[in-house]
């Protein structure tokens, strides 16, 4: 699907469009926050700046003034439906050719809107294994950085549209998220999901589930997942989606599922059920 809108800025000043010098072409040199938008305002904008200020200071990109972030956003928005999706994509900006960063960088930044994606199964998703692995690199561990090459490759592996997403895992064959989301199983009554210390993304529905004390961390291998007495994903746009199949393994509607989708939906309007899924 095609951007409603799009805005571009070097050094913080709008340009039309970012160089094709920008390191975030050439080597990923860059993070990005997608984030759903509801009634107009981003949801989990706090959250979504405290990663992105995070990711900052881990690869030592300098991260814009929030309310400027915020101003900008507010613009772009104003051109577009009042629900949606918005990506923020920040990069070191244009350096010379080779991998040494500049010295005083011109961050790039692109402000997008999109739609918002087709709503989920209403029995469930459908997964599968998917056989790329990801690597495992602590220094990039939990990064929302532009790198995507592993998850590119992963979701390549099929295109049968009965299938909605592919659960991978590290190169030690633990399991840690789908392509596009974070991993939820429930495991001897207590929702788990993998801890992303050495690879992975932390989302942040994820990582709101974990601050309201709904799940914990655990390292977990495929066949305790297979096993699990139920499965969802999340991210910050689509919210919890509950899992159907995986593989040959079906499961049914949980009640467990149906608690955090209505403790998600009080607590942030913009996920708000209507009824068990």
């Amino acid at each position: 699907m095609r951007a409603l809108a799009v805005r571009a800025f070097v050094g913080g000043e709008p340009v039309p469009a970012l160089s094709p010098l920008d390191r975030g072409l050439a080597y990923g040199d860059g993070l990005f926050e997608t984030m759903r938008l509801h009634a107009g305002q981003p949801v989990w904008w706090e959250a979504h700046v405290a990663r992105l200020a995070a990711g900052c200071r881990r690869l030592g990109l300098p991260m814009p003034d929030a309310g400027w972030l915020r101003g900008q956003l507010q613009a772009l928005c104003a051109q577009a439906p009042q629900a949606g999706v918005a990506r923020l994509t920040l990069t070191r900006g244009e350096g010379d050719r080779g991998y040494a960063p500049p010295e005083q960088p011109a961050p790039g930044m692109v402000l997008s809107l999109h739609p918002s994606p087709p709503a989920p199964p209403a029995d469930g998703l459908n997964l599968r294994w998917c056989h790329t692995r990801l690597a495992l690199q602590p220094a990039l561990a939990g990064l929302k950085h532009l790198n995507r090459l592993e998850q590119v490759l992963a979701r390549r592996e099929w295109n049968d549209p009965d299938v909605h997403e592919g659960l991978m895992l590290d190169g030690d064959g633990l399991v840690v998220c789908a392509t596009a989301a974070n991993l939820f199983a429930y495991v001897d009554g207590e929702w788990l999901t993998p801890p992303v210390d050495r690879c992975g993304v932390a989302g942040v529905c994820r990582g709101w589930l974990l601050a309201a004390g709904l799940a914990r961390e655990a390292r977990l291998r495929p066949e305790t997942v297979e096993a699990a007495a139920a499965l969802f994903l999340c991210n910050a746009v689509r919210g919890i989606l509950p899992v159907r199949r995986l593989e040959s393994r079906d499961w049914s509607a949980h009640p467990a599922v149906w608690a955090v989708r209505e403790r998600l939906g009080r607590e942030v309007p913009a996920f708000l059920e209507r009824g068990p899924v």
